[in-house]
């Protein structure tokens, strides 16, 4: 799924645009145990209760396509034989009208979802979107074409906190809980994907909150994929192919021009609006490698290490490996953070054998907010 389909679901998820009929949902506590289940009628909820709903199904897409939101790719034999595929595809089928397909996928889940010892909440809901096709004068004709999904929420359900309720019966404040408080999703998926705004049987969209690894577990026992790189496993494999590769070599401006140059496409991609995620090949990381001040070898290097690490059709995320927000610059003692936009103001240089880190103050220097004079 690229920005603009994605979008295009998460506009659905509103009382008025889709066919939800019901909410479905399973409560557990943190020993496994299910302590309820439920079977909500959406037409019979007040419209408070509709939104607070349909917005946690809502956050199970959204964030980031790489980082929260990943797309899981079933072969074409976990398709035709796959009992995880079937359970699923089944589930999606009766639009969660079977009873014993919603049990088993809720012990499913439950199996397979490690949250700490924390109460937590399975939400389900299926809709079928009449996709509209977009004229060139801009109206909607029918395109024949019915996209059925289901959404899946796993929240955690945490004590509220004891804090002061105001009583109009004796018009005083007393102490009051909030009770059990339902948190945002921590896991999450949408099946199938919504690719060229048609259903895709092979793929499903998983949402996770935690960008710096992958529950695993959740993704073997619901899918049984091979899933990709979270986002700080990206990162990390990166950064250690990248100094292995570059060993004595691994110099300050190098490092410095390697992430403005990936700012720079980050940047350049998202004044594009391509709704397709940006995404580089290990020809492409190497080329930016060798532009940064490293040697053909070293690119070379880095380029047949990731690539016998993760595979020859290795993609990376540049907004994964870098931030257009801040750049980091640590010594043992002292760390800076600079806007990656001034990063030209910061300097490494070696002064009668000392190794320094330089940053021009010609615009004026704060301590504490304070201005100072140097």
């Amino acid at each position: 799924m690229n920005q603009k389909e994605l979008r295009e679901i998460r506009r659905r998820i509103q009382p008025e645009h889709n066919s939800i009929t019901h909410i479905y949902g399973c409560y557990v506590n943190g020993g496994k145990e299910i302590i309820a289940t439920l079977e909500e009628s959406l037409g019979l909820m007040t419209r408070e209760e509709q939104e607070k709903y349909l917005a946690l199904l809502k956050k199970v897409l959204s964030g980031a396509l790489g980082k929260n939101l990943l797309d899981l790719s079933f072969a074409t034999k976990a398709v035709m034989d796959g009992e995880e595929y079937k359970a699923l595809y089944e589930l999606r089928k009766s639009e969660g009208k079977d009873p014993a397909l919603r049990e088993e996928f809720y012990r499913r889940v439950i199996d397979h979802t490690d949250m700490d010892g924390e109460n937590y909440l399975i939400l389900l809901a299926f809709d079928s979107y009449d996709v509209p096709r977009h004229r060139k004068d801009g109206a909607l004709d029918d395109s024949g074409q019915v996209y059925q999904y289901m959404l899946c929420a796993v929240c955690p359900v945490k004590p509220g906190k004891e804090e002061l309720g105001y009583a109009p019966d004796d018009r005083r404040f007393h102490s009051a809980t909030a009770g059990q408080i339902v948190s945002a999703p921590q896991l999450g998926f949408l099946f199938p994907c919504f690719d060229d705004r048609a259903a895709n049987i092979y793929n499903a969209l998983l949402y996770t909150r935690d960008t710096q690894a992958l529950p695993q577990d959740f993704i073997d026992g619901l899918f049984r994929v091979e899933a990709p790189l979270s986002a700080g496993e990206q990162k990390n494999s990166f950064e250690s192919t990248l100094s292995r590769s570059l060993e004595k070599d691994c110099r300050f401006d190098v490092l410095q021009s390697l992430h403005e140059q990936l700012g720079e496409r980050i940047q350049l991609h998202k004044e594009s609006k391509d709704p397709e995620p940006l995404t580089l090949s290990l020809g492409e990381m190497g080329q930016i490698l060798e532009n940064s001040g490293a040697s053909a070898e070293e690119a070379e290097s880095f380029c047949r290490s990731y690539e016998a690490d993760h595979g020859k059709e290795s993609i990376l995320r540049p907004d994964n490996l870098s931030s257009v927000k801040k750049m980091d610059i640590a010594t043992p003692e002292v760390k800076i953070q600079v806007d990656p936009k001034f990063s030209c103001l910061v300097q490494a240089k070696i002064i009668d054998g000392k190794k320094f880190i330089l940053i021009d103050a010609s615009n004026g220097v704060t301590l504490n907010g304070v201005p100072v004079e140097i």
